[in-house]
């Protein structure tokens, strides 16, 4: 399954504390498995977004609906299919 990475960026002013932000990513996890993808992992970052989250689904359709469900939750995304280095020689001898 391709691999993408979302950029999220919170909206302030649906989360008053961060206790209150932490909670949903349960939730996010399980909207993620529902649209039959899975998430990797998600991290807090430093930098114009405040979270990475990494995340498998089978096509674009797919993550787009898994940012969709991201975004229900007050947080806005920009989202990129990721590439594992490991293919980038296979791809660069075709080329």
């Amino acid at each position: 399954m391709p691999t993408y990475i979302a950029h999220v960026d919170v909206d302030e002013a649906e989360y008053q504390n961060p206790q209150e932000l932490v909670s949903i990513w349960g939730t996010v996890r399980e909207d993620v498995q529902q649209l039959g993808g899975e998430m990797l992992d998600t991290h807090a970052v430093l930098g114009p977004y405040d979270f990475d989250v990494r995340f498998e689904v089978e096509d674009d359709d797919a993550a787009f609906r898994v940012t969709q469900a991201i975004e229900r939750h007050g947080l806005d995304t920009e989202t990129l299919q990721a590439l594992p280095v490991e293919r980038l020689g296979e791809l660069v001898d075709d080329v």
